[in-house]
């Protein structure tokens, strides 16, 4: 049976948006490593790496997903946060686990 592009349309449209993240950082691993969703801005969270479009620091949503946080629970509690914001933040984790340990070692400490 041969699936169109219609049918995989309705059915992307069905998932959350915690399967959708997922799903994007399975097929896309190259293009989600890029980090256009992350910036850092001086005087924006002490500098450190936020989601673009808010002033939430990748290294808080990563302390979220050690403690257990779902994705769904996660973009449930930051609603300005799209699931895309997520594949983007935990590829900069990803790829910067020193800096994301340093931050997240720092908060807790304050």
């Amino acid at each position: 049976m041969a699936v169109t592009l219609q049918d995989l349309e309705h059915e992307l449209a069905r998932l959350s948006d915690a399967e959708k993240a997922q799903l994007a950082r399975t097929l896309f691993p190259a293009i989600t490593r890029a980090f256009s969703g992350v910036e850092k801005r001086p005087g924006v969270c002490g500098g450190d790496a936020c989601i673009v479009r808010t002033r939430i620091p990748v290294w808080t949503l990563e302390r979220y997903r050690r403690l257990g946080w779902s994705e769904a629970r996660i973009l449930d509690n930051f609603p300005t946060l799209r699931a895309a914001d997520l594949v983007n933040a935990w590829s900069y984790a990803d790829a910067h686990s020193e800096e994301i340990e340093r931050s997240i070692q720092e908060n807790e400490d304050a």
